[in-house]
């Protein structure tokens, strides 16, 4: 493979900027273009060692930094690597890079070095995963999970559910291509017991993925309401500062406002839509047509109330809008006397909290709600958790095929029937890994990774 570089830092200033080369030339390359102060060879540097010295271009010298050698295979690709730290200013990176391509390396593409690490044996594909979530990650519990995950947390769980697999495809195998051979027979309580336990652990895989969305990923969040109950305070409230305009006059918000903010651990990308009423002004009625749609699409809705009236029809069709919905509502303007009818919104949205949005204090109950309306609450993110819709995917097919098997043996089906279900859920796990992952899988992997990692 070629030698590849890119800048490995952020495309801004600051005050170190690192250009990253990887591959059996690139400290050939280096040598080319960085000169220690203290004479050194640098083609002679032990891995894991720096100099001090100038990037030159001939007789141009570009920059003064340190160069960082490390020697295959005890690298992060498992390759020759080498690094450039320079002052992190944009033109003397870009110059720098340019440098080291004129001398013959090739332009990284999105992810390349991490990709390079795992065709060398450096990590498996679910570890690669776990990367660029932990560069992604916004909070403390999804850094928990993400460095989990590139720890090898998920890889090793997800081995020994193969292992369980491929001792079951084994032995029924042995038995079915050798009758005449002196071995047992497999016992269909056994194997149905190691089935179940394996059906158990991905269901719970799938099952702590779905609920720690909202944690890793972030989850689509509709504030929704009549107007003028306080949902443009209450988003002013979550973000922090004033994000939304806030008067006592029905109908302020005409279009959908949104922000990304951190609730506790939990990552919630609001939309703050107009006030969901019948209405005969045509710009209002745009705006609830498309808070409407806002509403349908969202993954959580926070459907607030105003506590110091009473409960009307338009509040009934708001329920009736959010049924079915994973809803929080929020009976607001607690500081007030309460005259809707809180029973019966809690009838119809257990997870009902009565608050005022103009109290800080608010916060807090609202976060234990959100997280035990989205199955976070006790949710260990120092445990096994998976980190993408793929692996995700990987495990939703594996465990298809296990209940296809569980199915096939209730049935008294022959063993070759539930060795193929079996050898089929072996095959998604080990493209969940990438021990069996097509090319193009392994791609769409890496496509979403910035440059320089």
């Amino acid at each position: 493979m070629s030698t590849i570089a890119a800048i490995a830092t952020p495309n801004a200033a600051g005050g170190i900027g690192i250009v990253r080369l990887s591959g059996e030339n690139a400290i050939e390359i280096a040598a080319k273009c960085f000169f220690p102060f203290s004479g050194k060879d640098v083609a002679a540097m032990k891995g894991y060692t720096a100099a001090y010295g100038a990037v030159r271009d001939g007789d141009t010298e570009l920059d003064d930094g340190v160069l960082l050698v490390y020697r295959a295979p005890k690298s992060y690709t498992g390759e020759n690597v080498v690094e450039i730290c320079c002052h992190g200013g944009l033109y003397v990176l870009q110059q720098t890079l340019r440098l080291v391509l004129r001398l013959g390396a090739a332009p990284a593409g999105p992810g390349e070095f991490t990709k390079r690490a795992y065709l060398n044996g450096k990590m498996d594909l679910s570890q690669a995963e776990g990367v660029m979530n932990v560069i992604s990650a916004q909070g403390e519990a999804a850094l928990r999970a993400a460095r989990g995950t590139l720890q090898g947390a998920l890889s090793r769980r997800i081995g020994e559910i193969t292992s369980t697999l491929v001792a079951a495809a084994a032995a029924l195998a042995a038995w079915a291509d050798y009758p005449d051979e002196d071995i047992p027979a497999v016992e269909n309580a056994a194997l149905a017991d190691a089935l179940s336990g394996v059906k158990d652990r991905l269901t719970r895989l799938i099952r702590d993925y779905d609920n720690g969305k909202a944690v890793t990923e972030g989850v689509k969040t509709a504030i929704c309401g009549k107007p003028n109950v306080g949902k443009s305070t209450l988003m002013n409230l979550l973000s922090g500062y004033r994000k939304s305009i806030v008067t006592p006059i029905s109908g302020t918000t005409r279009d959908v406002v949104e922000e990304t903010v951190r609730l506790g651990d939990l990552t919630l990308r609001l939309m703050d839509t107009a006030g969901i009423r019948d209405t005969d002004d045509p710009v209002e009625r745009m705006g609830v047509q498309l808070a409407r749609e806002k509403l349908d699409e969202a993954d959580l809705v926070l459907c607030v109330f105003d506590g110091s009236l009473p409960f009307d029809d338009e509040d009934a069709a708001l329920l009736q809008a959010v049924r079915g919905k994973t809803c929080l509502a929020v009976v607001n303007k607690a500081d007030l006397e309460t005259k809707t009818d809180v029973d019966r919104i809690r009838a119809a949205v257990p997870e009902t909290v009565v608050l005022s949005a103009t109290d800080p204090d608010a916060l807090e109950t609202l976060q234990k709600s959100a997280e035990r309306l989205l199955g976070v609450a006790g949710l260990d993110f120092t445990q096994e958790l998976l980190a993408s819709e793929r692996q995700r995917a990987c495990c939703a097919a594996a465990l298809e095929n296990v209940a296809d098997a569980l199915s096939a043996l209730s049935a008294g089906l022959t063993v070759d029937a539930v060795g193929v279900d079996i050898d089929c859920a072996v095959d998604a796990l080990l493209t969940l890994t990438g021990k069996k992952a097509s090319d193009e899988i392994v791609s769409e992997v890496f496509r979403r990774f910035c440059v320089g990692k």
